[in-house]
């Protein structure tokens, strides 16, 4: 009997953007190979005022419908829109989690402040491999606008597989070593099987401002402030925190840190040796406020308008402790996220309002991206020389832009692929195509309750911020089945005054005309409902060209 020998069947890989794709935020990709799948990132996105929600996370559906063959979740860096969805991921699926020092400690500042405690969290360091499975996760050095960043290598069977994560080539940065050029020519020598790179800033030409033109520029202002110096700018943005730490030394102020999420940052970054703090700089903020105002600056949050942080409560005049006097300088050393625009726009003007003098990234060197222009994602594309791209980052313009620049510089067309969340990617090394689809939609928080708030209640929220609300008491005599006295119609938001009083007595005859024509009334509550819906739906809209949410009460006597 002659055996046969078969050659295996050769294992494809795929990849599953949950979060990212499309949208400046949520970022999250899971990596899948045979029976192991690795996650990059658990990020949230900030909503915009409409949704009226607090965050949004990504749809880990697919994760938890395969939990038993993930095997870890990695992360790039520590900013919100890559750690934020850890602690509503992590009470759903028990997986460690790998990261650099600084990074894991802001992982631990937020899961302590969402007591959870079992996390399995590893500090991982740029060139020591972490198997997982069948596949080798290297993290290598990368510059952001955050100390610690790393893009991640995996190591599978097609070939090497390289995620940037958010990065710039940044040759003189505030904390830390440039992006690591070597190890990714190293690896594009070797051969690149797929690289997935940031396109968030694919649309400026050139290359993205070193931070040390921000330091240059914080320390300049803060030295020619006449009073008080309020500096906002992200909790995380440990190495922005530090540059206004010098600026203060220099120019002989003491620093206090307002908020809970800057207090923490700053408490860790501290004992892990990433914020080095002159003996006596910072002090409480009772203290600085008995300063004199030229030896006072204090460092907050709220660069993207949150309702609750510190700076926009100092805004609107409601924070206990600090008020804007006249010859104040605040400085926003961040950008608004997309999104966020309005409300940081408000917040600016308050500030003006109240008697401050305002720097902000439009008018001052006070914030430079964390994100490579066009000339630094060419490099990156060059260097790593990969087989296949996969752009990732960015709104769904700034994907076809990173795909035809990649084409730009010789990559073939067919080897560039822009994809949207929940696509399935997968790939062999002949190529690679879209097979499928998975859950990918935005969970929404709100309050306590994580995905409780869906569609029909943003439907809802949106129609009452529009148009209000209007309610329609029907009472009903359950012996003759006829409408008892004329209806009670209580409207919010939707007319006011003189017009209103006429406008319900219109609609109350209307009903009363509606639903008592000669007629018994249908018994079936949903049917009376129905009704009186659809006839002051048609009323008010006839009449005022709104379209208020009905809500119909019958009644019955």
């Amino acid at each position: 009997m002659v055996r046969r020998h078969h050659k295996p069947t050769q294992t494809k890989l795929r990849l599953i953007p949950l979060g990212g794709l499309g949208e400046i935020g949520k970022n999250m990709m899971a990596l899948e190979y045979g029976p192991d799948i690795v996650v990059i990132d658990a990020g949230l996105m900030f909503p915009n005022e409409e949704l009226g929600v607090d965050l949004i996370i990504p749809d880990i559906t697919y994760l938890l419908e395969r939990r038993e063959r993930v095997r870890g979740i990695a992360i790039t860096h520590g900013h919100e829109d890559h750690i934020g969805a850890l602690p509503y991921v992590l009470r759903q699926l028990n997986v460690p989690v790998y990261a650099t020092k600084l990074t894991c400690g802001l992982i631990q500042v937020k899961l302590k402040e969402h007591k959870l405690t079992h996390v399995k969290l590893h500090v991982v360091n740029p060139g020591e491999p972490v198997t997982m499975g069948k596949l080798v996760v290297d993290f290598f050095r990368v510059n952001h606008s955050i100390p610690d960043a790393a893009g991640i290598a995996i190591k599978t069977p097609l070939g090497q597989v390289i995620f940037t994560g958010d990065f710039k080539m940044d040759h003189t940065p505030a904390q830390g070593l440039p992006t690591d050029l070597a190890r990714l020519a190293q690896w594009g020598s070797q051969g690149v099987f797929l690289l997935l790179s940031d396109s968030t800033y694919v649309e400026q030409q050139g290359y993205t401002p070193s931070e040390q033109v921000v330091g240059a520029a914080l320390e300049r202002l803060v030295a020619e402030a006449p009073g008080r110096v309020i500096v906002a700018t992200f909790a995380s943005l440990i190495s922005r925190v530090q540059q206004v730490m010098e600026a203060a030394s220099k120019s002989g102020r003491k620093v206090a840190v307002v908020g809970r999420s800057m207090v923490d940052n700053v408490d860790m970054a501290q004992k892990l040796g990433f914020l080095r703090v002159p003996p006596g700089l910072l002090v409480p903020l009772t203290q600085v406020a008995k300063l004199p105002p030229q030896q006072a600056l204090i460092i907050a949050t709220g660069t993207q308008g949150e309702p609750t942080s510190t700076l926009v409560r100092i805004a609107n005049g409601d924070h206990p402790q600090l008020r804007i006097h006249a010859g104040d300088t605040v400085i926003l050393s961040a950008s608004p996220i997309p999104g966020n625009e309005t409300t940081v726009s408000a917040t600016i003007d308050n500030l003006f309002k109240r008697g401050a003098q305002v720097y902000y990234s439009k008018i001052a060197n006070v914030h430079v991206s964390g994100h490579g222009s066009q000339e630094e994602q060419k490099m990156m594309l060059t260097l790593a020389r990969p087989k296949f791209f996969f752009p990732i980052h960015g709104e769904y313009r700034h994907l076809v832009l990173h795909s035809q620049l990649a084409q730009s510089l010789g990559f073939p067309k067919g080897n560039t692929f822009v994809l949207q969340n929940g696509d399935i990617l997968e790939l062999n090394a002949q190529g690679g195509r879209v097979v499928g689809r998975a859950t990918a939609g935005p969970v929404y928080v709100d309050g306590l309750g994580v995905g409780d708030v869906g569609q029909v209640a943003l439907r809802d929220r949106k129609l009452l911020a529009q148009d209000g609300i209007v309610v329609a008491i029907v009472t009903v005599d359950k012996s003759t089945g006829r409408i008892v006295g004329r209806p009670d119609i209580i409207s919010r938001g939707f007319v006011d005054g003189e017009d209103s009083k006429a406008l319900i007595a219109k609609s109350q005859a209307l009903l009363i005309e509606a639903l008592n024509h000669g007629r018994r009334l249908p018994r079936e509550p949903g049917l009376v409902h129905a009704k009186v819906k659809s006839v002051l739906t048609q009323f008010f809209y006839d009449q005022t060209k709104r379209r208020p949410m009905i809500m119909p009460v019958a009644v019955e006597v």
